[in-house]
């Protein structure tokens, strides 16, 4: 039987749809990976193993085959855990195929079948909503972060379990609600205006057109000399940005990515 799964993969701060393929057939019992897995990928049999045996199901003594399409772009990283494995889940009969329609799946599993956080999950909503997909079932932990993207249905999920019930119809999950972004800007200012700061004019004009003009910025000092505080500051001193542009600018790519696109103190 065969079910594909949309997923995706992060190409820089964008990301593109995977289809993770999975057929399950009689033969010789083995788990194959193909479509330029990297070394995350191909150790994710062992995880999708147990935590299906875990989560109170098993696997058959099958010949299954993955693949992860398109085949000619390499695939990092264990966000393929979770559609793997309801892939194979769903080639079995645990649930329709056709539950899987229109959603796009991302998620680590841990051995007990926890869906760990993944990194891209706000990439990887917009790639959905882009797709004209329905919506995103990705671990809880990233939830709130992926709503940003608009006009999706967000789902978040603790384990492997939920994901089941929810997929064969027993249990309903409410999409999330996007993080409060104007909390957050406010909160890195702390009441303090860059204003306040008295003395080291240069540094503050700098920070002005930086935050103006939407150039980089890189400044070096000695600890406790104030880079990092001034540069929260500057939140203080623009106007917020609107929805979609701040939720690409803010904490969720930084979250998401292990990077910054916003000023930063070195």
């Amino acid at each position: 039987m065969l079910a594909n799964v949309v997923s995706g993969a992060l190409w820089g701060i964008n990301a593109f749809r995977v289809d993770v393929e999975v057929d399950v057939a009689h033969g010789l019992p083995q788990l194959n990976i193909v479509g330029l897995p990297d070394k995350a990928v191909r150790e994710s049999q062992e995880r999708v193993r147990a935590a299906i045996k875990n989560s109170g199901l098993s696997i058959p003594s099958r010949r299954i085959t993955i693949n992860l399409a398109p085949a000619d772009i390499r695939k990092e990283g264990a966000a393929f855990d979770l559609p793997i494995a309801l892939g194979v889940l769903a080639c079995l009969g645990v649930f329709p195929v056709e539950s899987l329609e229109g959603w796009m799946v991302a998620g680590e599993l841990a051995l007990d079948g926890a869906i760990k956080p993944v990194r891209g999950a706000l990439p990887l909503a917009a790639a959905c909503r882009d797709l004209a997909l329905k919506g995103f079932i990705l671990p809880a932990a990233n939830a709130s972060e992926a709503a940003v993207a608009e006009s999706v249905d967000i789902i978040g999920v603790h384990d492997l379990a939920q994901v089941i019930r929810f997929l064969n119809g027993v249990e309903g999950i409410a999409p999330a609600a996007a993080a409060d972004f104007e909390a957050q800007r406010q909160g890195m200012a702390n009441g303090v205006d860059l204003n306040d700061v008295k003395g080291q004019e240069h540094v503050k004009r700098a920070l002005e057109v930086s935050a103006a003009g939407g150039h980089n910025l890189i400044m070096i000092g000695p600890p406790g000399s104030g880079e990092t505080m001034r540069v929260g500051l500057v939140s203080s001193t623009v106007p917020a940005n609107a929805h979609a542009a701040r939720s690409f600018r803010d904490f969720p790519v930084m979250d998401s990515l292990g990077m910054s696109v916003t000023l930063q103190a070195a």
